[in-house]
């Protein structure tokens, strides 16, 4: 066997020439600036949006396919008072031009059943499939069954047309009656966004008002909102509003906290820990917000929130426009098709309507 040759390295000569070569590529004259012109790793890129991460949400992006550079989507596992939770957020960026929102279109006016609603309930899955697949699909409004019709007791719009008003009494014997104004989330024309309370009065219009209508439970009422009254109202089924859902508690509305849901009285479980879907606007960043968070133990330890926690949450975000809808176990967002939180009755709930971002 032959000895290898030993080589003999003097290290003052490598040192000059790595110093040469180092020399030689900073004096190129098509140098640019390294930093500036890395080519970053798709999958390594830099979080964008530090105001929503700094607050505990993490990006969840990869966890759901392929999805638009406008659309975001968060994960949070604490409550504001730092219980357990699984809260989600789906943020699109509407500066763009290219994020859409929609409202189905399938509740319309039933003759046999006096009233506005369906014979026909869908799941998300189902709407999601119905509706060419929007990347971003959650609940809508309220409802409930009575002789096989499902009745809508939420405001519903869609391409400007009025497809239910919120409901407009509330009574516990039918003898006494209150008229309440109700939360409304809606695009305008200008495609700005705005949580409001409505009334359908006898005249056939749907009037928004600036501030919700107070209650007094233990004084029946004899008389409804009108155009004048509790304030003057802005009519809504003339075209203003384009798309709309309707639910319980407004829960944010020009930046301030609401939560109405004492006067708008339809019952949501306000005060216990529920799962909840509720829908915001962030006015000075142009961010349109879904927001779901699970319950009732699906996840161990995870109760769910009240709607001055997630009214509490969408303002830490940055959202100046929020409403709570149909939660419990109508609570679901899918995310292009897949399921976020745990739907508390094991499995979808089939609704009378949701909405999209697409």
């Amino acid at each position: 066997m032959k000895r290898m040759k030993r080589l003999h390295c003097h290290i003052p000569v490598l040192l000059l020439l790595l110093g040469l070569s180092v020399l030689t590529a900073c004096n190129s004259d098509d140098h640019e600036d390294t930093i500036a012109n890395w080519k970053w790793d798709k999958g390594l890129q830099p979080e964008e949006n530090t105001d929503i991460t700094r607050l505990g949400w993490t990006n969840v992006n990869a966890d759901y396919g392929r999805l638009p550079a406008y659309i975001n989507v968060y994960k949070a596992v604490k409550t504001p008072d730092d219980k357990p939770a699984v809260a989600f957020i789906a943020i699109a960026e509407l500066g763009t031009d290219k994020a859409k929102f929609s409202v189905s279109n399938d509740i319309h006016w039933s003759k046999k059943a006096g009233a506005n609603g369906n014979e026909k309930l869908f799941t998300p899955t189902e709407f999601y499939n119905n509706y060419e697949s929007p990347v971003v699909v959650i609940n809508g409004g309220l409802f409930f069954e009575s002789g096989g019709f499902y009745y809508s007791q939420s405001s519903c719009y869609s391409e400007g047309s009025m497809l239910s008003p919120n409901q407009n009494y509330w009574s516990e014997n039918w003898t006494d009656f209150w008229y309440p104004t109700i939360g409304f989330f809606y695009q305008d024309k200008a495609g700005e966004f705005h949580a409001t309370w409505t009334y359908y009065a006898s005249d056939g219009k749907d009037y928004s008002y600036s501030a919700c209508k107070k209650i007094d439970k233990t004084k029946p009422e004899t008389t409804a909102p009108d155009a004048n009254s509790p304030s003057k109202g802005t009519v809504m089924n003339d075209g203003t509003a384009v798309y709309g859902i309707g639910g319980v508690s407004v829960l944010l509305h020009e930046g301030k906290v609401m939560n109405t849901w004492a006067d708008e009285l339809l019952d949501v479980a306000a005060n216990s820990a529920q799962p909840r879907t509720a829908i915001g606007y962030d006015a000075a960043k142009k961010r349109l917000v879904f927001f779901v968070c699970e319950g009732r133990r699906m996840t161990p330890d995870v109760l769910g929130m009240t709607t001055a926690q997630v009214a509490d949450m969408l303002k830490a975000i940055g959202c100046t426009e929020a409403l709570n809808l149909d939660g419990g176990g109508s609570s679901c967002m899918l995310i292009n098709g897949k399921q976020t939180i745990k739907p508390s009755d094991k499995k979808e709930r089939a609704v009378i309507d949701a909405c999209f971002i697409k």
